[in-house]
């Protein structure tokens, strides 16, 4: 599992059968120890979780549990949005030690 921020939304005319019902959204993945975004955003699939641009989310790049969620063993899927995440704390004790590694 991974967090992230949806960055946008995207729309397709032809889709897969098991994808038909679902949002599209764009998630950058984020580093909660060095607070920042890293790298590109991905495609990510929303089945009722209605998260929106903007909003922290948890999920996962694997698509096995996404494949599960869609009960489909073929569906073509990778990046599902599994939360919505309301706050990240962590130790700074427990922070440091992370940095210090």
């Amino acid at each position: 599992m991974e967090i992230g921020m949806v960055v946008g939304r995207t729309w397709a005319t032809q889709r897969h059968e098991s994808m038909q019902p679902l949002r599209m959204l764009l998630v950058k993945p984020y580093n909660p120890v060095k607070e920042e975004y890293e790298g590109l955003p991905y495609l990510c699939l929303d089945k009722n979780i209605n998260a929106g641009v903007g909003d922290q989310v948890l999920m996962v790049d694997d698509g096995g549990p996404s494949r599960m969620i869609l009960d489909d063993e073929l569906a073509p899927v990778r990046g599902f949005v599994i939360g919505i995440v309301d706050d990240i704390h962590i130790n700074e004790k427990c922070r440091r030690q992370l940095f210090d590694d």
